[in-house]
């Protein structure tokens, strides 16, 4: 759900477009939103995990997803569209990374091989699938079902993983290190947008250098407070 719905809505912009009485360009800041929002909250999912466990909040991950993904659905204007697609975004950081851990933790060591091509399967073929589905779902049913046809999987996400999960958590969880969050966001807002800058047209080039060099001096703070910090309980 997460790769598709990161592809899929591209090509229901337009259609959304005139939903809103807005112009295509300026809808982009929905899926901006996504991307920054994902980009800030995939950091702390290790420690989501270890203080609360895998099951819990890999199960809480996507039915957040799946509840955004109704509310975008049912979006009436851009605002709070994007609102939504925070929300969304926020569900889909803590889906894939858990997710993968889930399936790192409970592999034997000589599966991890083809567990790695089958995750990896899943992430090359979503965007492939993405333009095409959106726009079939776009033409045919209306751009709301993009986000609609999400809520089924969600629900049988749900049910998966509350029965397949088992639930350990760490014994000793570690301190929330806010510092290496918020440089670890920061980096993460920065660079993405200021790369997403880059398509833009004409392209923002004072913003666009301002934003990525704001990136990389926050990720040089990140890698070195992450080297310096000693682990505490």
């Amino acid at each position: 759900m997460e790769n598709l719905d990161s592809t899929v809505i591209v090509t229901a912009l337009p259609q959304m477009a005139r939903s809103f009485g807005t112009d295509p360009v300026g809808l982009n800041i929905g899926v901006t939103a996504y991307m920054l929002t994902v980009a800030v909250f995939i950091p702390v999912s290790g420690w989501m995990v270890d203080r609360f466990g895998a099951r819990g909040v890999f199960a809480a991950a996507i039915a957040i997803f799946t509840g955004a993904s109704a509310l975008c659905g049912f979006s009436q204007d851009q605002r709070s569209f994007t609102a939504c697609r925070v929300l969304q975004g926020a569900g889909g950081a803590m889906m894939m990374p858990v997710g993968r851990l889930v399936m790192l933790r409970g592999t034997e060591k000589r599966d991890l091989v083809r567990l790695i091509a089958y995750v990896t399967m899943a992430g090359l073929v979503a965007p492939v699938l993405g333009p095409p589905v959106g726009g079939g779902i776009t033409t045919y049913l209306g751009w709301r079902w993009i986000f609609f046809l999400n809520v089924p999987l969600g629900l049988i996400g749900v049910g998966f993983a509350l029965a397949l999960i088992g639930r350990e958590r760490a014994a000793a969880p570690q301190r929330f290190d806010l510092v290496g969050f918020l440089l670890c966001g920061g980096a993460c807002i920065a660079l993405t947008y200021g790369l997403e800058l880059l398509g833009r047209a004409p392209t923002p080039w004072l913003a666009m250098t301002v934003f990525v060099g704001a990136g990389l001096a926050l990720g040089a703070l990140a890698i070195r407070h992450l080297r310096c910090a000693a682990p505490t309980s």
